[in-house]
């Protein structure tokens, strides 16, 4: 029963105010009745028991009037500061001012003396009992919680700062986390304590470990990625060796569904090391943009199309329009978007970038105003075994949703590439760079008059985003919950990596800054080792690489390089007003040769003739050299025609 009373009492945030404002009320009568008495007792004029109970009950009417005009019984005690103290002075001498006032009415017969001494008295009575009452509730309700904290995982929060408290101030009610206090590095803050929890330090591993073991702690939580990021080397070390999790509060806005301010927590993940500070952007440019415009998203179910609805979803657009063929993802997406964004107008479409007439649908139902390109192939493997279905879609899909926005006036579109467009080995990265001459073509052809349209044709290039529908983390992930192995496919080879909200920030801000036919490419950092990260994700789950979980390597696949390129040699670039973007100076070509180019793989893919296919992808972009693919024959061909041409000049 005691059990069953203690669960009813925490599961409630907030008592009712109108139970704080009856204690209130009772306890100000009860000031007033006190300071009757000591006038009956200590000034030579009788006060009879009558007039008390007059005072009284009128001490109740006023009290109850001054409670309601400063509101004292509407603040969470919990969370009151000295600031909000006031409210309780002001009503407590509006009480006694009215009192005063209403004695005579009431044929109350004081004399000065006795109002004075009274007013006095009561007044420091009220005041009094209302502190009193309100540190007993703060001493019950912290006993409480310290009850409730035993029953939860012990955790210590990563440093002192605001973001820090705040997170131990929100955690007080969750019983699933007892904060034991505050971890920091050095003595700097050494027999501190903040908000009544101590400050602990350390300097090594030694220290950590007397920590943890002295005290018990299960988790060290970390307030943000940054503080996490500053700590990997480190302190997050000392946690994978010494089995301690390491738990991450990610920003509001990722935690999806959820519109309630809460603290979410979770263990931390390699995606959260690998991310970098966050990015500087023009938002109000950004929102002005975008807002009260319909805006149509290709692609919208996929981990980058979706992540831009997420966004744009914030800009007071006027209408979001979703186009994408996968059924079951876009189901998803819808659901989330309904929940989280209930006076959002959005459409889903299920449709195919490949079909002019369910494109015609959308853009002449809809009329969209800009457009996102995100639909595409982009498996490297999968693309090298089927190169006719990457080319419906990668090439012939782009070239029809770049032509239904000339056809139906868009004012921009804005189409998702990769940097495996830039010197492609793989015929993905290959049908990348075809989508991106066609689009860049056809919106020179506008700038310079040869045909008619106004909208602008922007491409945006940047590597693999951490997290991504079939990415390497994920894959890695499940294997170490099966106990392994990770496969690598070779010991030394690197990628670059971006958060996918970093990569679609990054994609709104070249939309912005867009003046014309541009191809942005972003500044994805420094490459990671696949293998080191395979063995990070291996530590942070508490297990040991090559002991615990095995690694094999099992050699490149089809296409795949070990090096990524973000601009290929015959590249170079230009600067923009943001430091993480610049625009890439690439090989133009005549819009007539990109008609005629993408016409002819379009009959080539439909019909399946693979080898003229790929030779004339080959032929339309020099760089495209396969690698550890079926189609490397095709670049010996081409070479011997050069040599023999040249040997007959």
């Amino acid at each position: 029963m005691k059990g069953y009373l203690y669960n009813r009492l925490l599961s409630s945030n907030y008592v009712s105010y109108w139970l704080i404002l009856c204690l209130d009320i009772l306890l100000s009568v009860m000031g007033t009745v006190m300071a009757c008495l000591i006038i009956r007792h200590f000034t030579p004029v009788e006060l009879p028991g009558s007039t008390i109970c007059l005072i009284a009950l009128v001490s109740c009417t006023v009290s109850v009037i001054s409670f309601y005009v400063f509101k004292t019984y509407r603040l969470v005690i919990r969370h009151s500061t000295l600031r909000e103290q006031w409210r309780f002075g002001a009503a407590a001498v509006m009480k006694i001012g009215l009192i005063c006032v209403a004695m005579p009415w009431l044929g109350a017969l004081l004399t000065s003396q006795q109002i004075i001494v009274g007013a006095i008295f009561d007044l420091m009575f009220t005041l009094i009992a209302l502190a009193t009452a309100r540190i007993a509730m703060l001493i019950l309700y912290d006993y409480l919680m310290a009850r409730l904290a035993q029953r939860g995982s012990r955790i210590l929060i990563y440093g002192v700062g605001d973001k820090s408290v705040s997170m131990a101030t929100r955690l007080r009610n969750n019983p699933s986390y007892g904060v034991a206090g505050f971890y920091t590095f050095g003595l700097d803050y050494k027999s501190y304590r903040l908000g009544n929890l101590p400050v602990y330090y350390f300097r090594n591993e030694a220290d950590f470990r007397f920590i943890t073991l002295r005290y018990k702690i299960e988790s060290i939580l970390f307030p943000d990625y940054e503080s996490a990021r500053a700590e990997q080397d480190r302190l997050i070390r000392y946690c994978e060796k010494n089995k301690v999790k390491v738990l991450v509060s990610p920003p509001v806005d990722e935690v999806s569904g959820d519109q309630q301010m809460r603290a979410p927590i979770r263990e931390i993940r390699i995606e959260d090391l690998l991310g970098r500070d966050e990015i500087r952007i023009s938002m109000d440019e950004i929102i002005a943009n975008f807002r009260n415009k319909t805006i149509m998203v290709t692609g919208a179910a996929g981990s980058i199309g979706s992540e831009l609805c997420r966004q744009l979803a914030t800009f007071g657009v006027e209408k979001l329009v979703l186009f994408d063929n996968a059924e079951t993802p876009m189901h998803n997406i819808r659901l989330e978007l309904e929940e989280r964004f209930p006076e959002l107008e959005f459409i889903p479409i299920i449709g195919d970038v490949r079909l002019h007439t369910r494109l015609d649908y959308a853009f002449h139902t809809y009329r969209p105003q800009i457009v996102f390109h995100a639909a595409a192939y982009k498996h490297v493997p999968l693309m090298e075994e089927n190169p006719c279905e990457a080319v419906l879609v990668n090439v012939t899909g782009s070239r029809n949703v770049a032509d239904k926005c000339i056809e139906y006036d868009v004012e921009k579109m804005i189409m998702i590439s990769t940097d495996k467009a830039v010197n492609p080995t793989n015929v993905m990265g290959c049908t990348k760079r075809l989508a991106e001459i066609y689009v860049q073509s056809l919106g020179l052809a506008i700038e310079t008059g040869k045909i008619a349209g106004r909208t602008k044709f922007v491409t945006t290039r940047f590597g693999n985003v951490l997290g991504s529908n079939g990415s390497v983390i994920p894959r890695f992930r499940e294997q170490i919950a099966k106990g392994g192995p990770v496969t690598v496919t070779h010991p030394e080879i690197t990628r670059f990596f971006m958060t996918i909200p970093e990569a679609c920030r990054l994609v709104m801000e070249a939309a912005t800054m867009a003046t014309g036919t541009q191809i942005f490419v972003f500044d994805m950092g420094k490459s990671v080792k696949i293998a080191d990260m395979a063995r990070r994700m291996i530590e942070l789950a508490g297990l040991e690489p090559d002991k615990d979980i095995k690694i094999e390597y099992m050699g490149l696949r089809s296409g795949e390089k070990l090096y990524e390129e973000v601009l290929s040699s015959t590249e170079n670039t230009l600067p923009t007003s943001h430091d993480r973007i610049r625009i890439a100076k690439v090989r133009e070509y005549d819009y007539a040769d990109a008609c005629e180019v993408t016409e002819k793989l379009r009959r080539f893919s439909v019909v399946g003739e693979i080898p003229e296919m790929v030779r004339l992808m080959k032929r339309t972009v020099p760089e495209f050299r396969s690698l550890n693919s079926q189609f490397e024959r095709f670049d010996i061909e081409i070479q011997s025609v050069k040599i023999g041409n040249t040997n007959a000049n």
